[in-house]
């Protein structure tokens, strides 16, 4: 079983409104936290809004491995007066708030009150609104006696030459905590140095992408699958990467179709709204058998829905996009798995020339955690290529199923695509015979590829691996589901799924086979993955643990409906 003491996880909540700050020295603190070697998870709140609004960043972290953010408070950093009102009632007893000294209504019986001059410091060095919070970092650092050399090494990875006014910032904070005489707070310090990076799933997912060749990125920005788009433009030079954003959604998966058509890894990356827009295109890379992949992460529908929260509305939309043909449906279940799959996606799409999904949503694409890259070896597969000249074929029959590839270009070749059905030259065809023979010639690639996703661990098993309680769950809920068992009062097996369709349907009868009693666990309302095992393998599960108020997770409010169940 997973094993952690709830005392050594602790949280730290950084709030304001939009231009305040917040989320980026939540940023800060959670990669501060991961250079001193804690593991760290962090996850953002913002409302849909340009300006104003309830921002904050949550931070969580423990000398071992944490998967989730806690709700329960050790201290509040609050840049307005409503970060207060709200999460009070969050903070431990023993619990601080630092709060800027311009709040005149910052009062309360439990937690200590430390007021500070943010904002009258960032006014005596001249300093830009977002740079002030530096200085309640500075604080935190004197108070929990965390390093301050370590906050300004943050500072200038992040700043380089201009970072000297978040530096001056933070020693103001630190002196003048130190200049009261406050007592100091230690948390539990890391035995040593962790291995990895602090990365956010999106980031993780393009990085994966660009490990397994990718050389063109194309998107519209659209909540919460941007970042992706902003993360691979500031890496484009390091990288040889075309990042393109286009005019609208439909523009966009059409470039993607004729970049692959001409020969490159290409991707792309929207959410519910944009994948809806372009789905009529992903039916033609269905039928042309152009390698594609997109990066769908979701956040609540229907329509705009409440776009910068969380949801996993959309399995079942994304595995039955128009008509019938081979298509992958994967989702990473943390940072890691997101670098994981974001590279297997690109190589499976090339190795099988079909469309894959990669689903992500809100909680895992904007959330922090610590990731070992560089421990998963990603680098591009090879690909069936062919000979090309003048008796090429772009459909060739194969007995796997998969197409020697060439591309236009190609000395003395002709390569076609075709949106309608058509023979093995790529010209059209209603002909019921041809039509079946190249029904049958796409679906025979299932064979292998249901072997490869074998190989990949496409269900993954934790907690207790013997106990006949099980949790199933897909996505971001991972986290919350491996904090949570930590806490049940009974031991837990809880199983991920990771690849949706194909599903491994074999893999699964295994891991439920003899389970007394099985609770799904997911982020909507229609219970996509339990629907898809009872139609897939005939099990129906009839607990459910359902979430659709568009907030994550929370671990130990799980712990306790999970306790009910079993």
């Amino acid at each position: 079983m997973l094993k952690n003491k709830r005392e050594k996880i602790y949280t730290i909540l950084i709030g304001g409104q939009a231009g305040d700050g917040a989320r980026e020295a939540g940023v800060n603190l959670a990669r501060l936290l991961c250079k001193m070697g804690y593991y760290v998870f962090a996850s953002m709140e913002y409302p849909s809004l340009i300006r104003g609004g309830h921002n904050f960043c949550r931070v969580s972290f423990s000398k071992e491995k944490i998967y989730s953010d806690y709700r329960e408070l050790d201290a509040i950093i609050a840049l307005n007066q409503e970060i207060v009102d709200i999460h009070r009632n969050e903070l431990k007893k023993t619990g601080v708030i630092f709060f800027d000294n311009n709040l005149n209504s910052v009062s309360g019986k439990s937690g200590q009150l430390i007021s500070l001059p943010i904002s009258s410091y960032a006014k005596e060095l001249n300093a830009p609104t977002l740079a002030r919070t530096a200085v309640a970092l500075g604080s935190l650092c004197y108070y929990y006696d965390l390093p301050l050399e370590d906050l300004n090494l943050v500072f200038t990875e992040i700043f380089g030459t201009k970072a000297q006014i978040n530096i001056d910032l933070a020693k103001k904070g630190f002196d003048y905590l130190q200049d009261k005489n406050f007592d100091k707070i230690k948390f539990d310090k890391p035995d040593k140095k962790i291995k990895g990076q602090i990365i956010d799933g999106n980031a993780a997912t393009g990085e994966g992408m660009v490990a397994a060749g990718m050389k063109n990125y194309i998107a519209y920005p659209m909540t919460p699958a941007t970042s992706v788009l902003h993360h691979l433009a500031k890496q484009a030079s390091k990288y040889d990467l075309k990042v393109t954003q286009a005019e609208s959604e439909v523009a966009v998966i059409n470039m993607v179709l004729g970049s692959a058509f001409a020969g490159t890894r290409t991707a792309t990356g929207t959410s519910g709204g944009g994948f809806a827009l372009m789905t009529e295109a992903l039916s033609m890379a269905g039928i042309a058998e152009i390698p594609t992949v997109v990066v769908e992460s979701q956040r609540p529908g229907p329509s705009t829905g409440v776009p910068t929260r969380t949801a996993q509305g959309d399995l079942q939309f994304a595995r039955q996009v128009l008509g019938e043909f081979p298509r992958i449906v994967l989702a990473p279940g943390d940072q890691q798995e997101a670098y994981e799959l974001g590279g297997k996606a690109m190589n499976l799409a090339w190795q099988y020339q079909l469309p894959v999904m990669l689903m992500l949503d809100k909680h895992l694409s904007e959330s922090l955690s610590n990731a070992d890259l560089k421990k998963i070896k990603i680098k591009p597969e090879k690909i069936k290529m062919g000979k090309g000249g003048k008796n090429y074929v772009r459909y060739a029959f194969s007995k796997d199923g998969v197409s020697p590839l060439c591309f236009p270009g190609t000395p003395d070749t002709i390569v076609k695509a075709n949106s309608y059905e058509h023979s093995e030259d790529g010209l059209i065809s209603e002909s019921g015979e041809m039509t079946v023979e190249m029904f049958d010639k796409r679906f025979a690639k299932m064979k292998n590829l249901e072997k490869e996703i074998t190989k990949m661990k496409g269900v993954r098993i934790y907690g207790d691996k013997k106990s006949k309680n099980v949790v199933i769950f897909w996505g971001s809920t991972k986290g919350a589901v491996l904090e949570a068992i930590k806490h049940t009062k009974k031991s837990i097996k809880a199983v991920q799924v990771l690849t949706l369709e194909p599903l491994p349907t074999k893999s699964l009868i295994g891991v439920l086979k003899g389970a007394k009693k099985i609770a799904d666990i997911e982020l909507n309302y229609t219970a996509a993955l339990a629907s898809l095992i009872r139609e897939k393998i005939g099990i129906e599960i009839k607990n459910k643990i359902l979430k659709y108020d568009t907030y994550a997770f929370e671990p130990m409010e799980l712990a306790k409906k999970i306790d009910k169940i079993f």
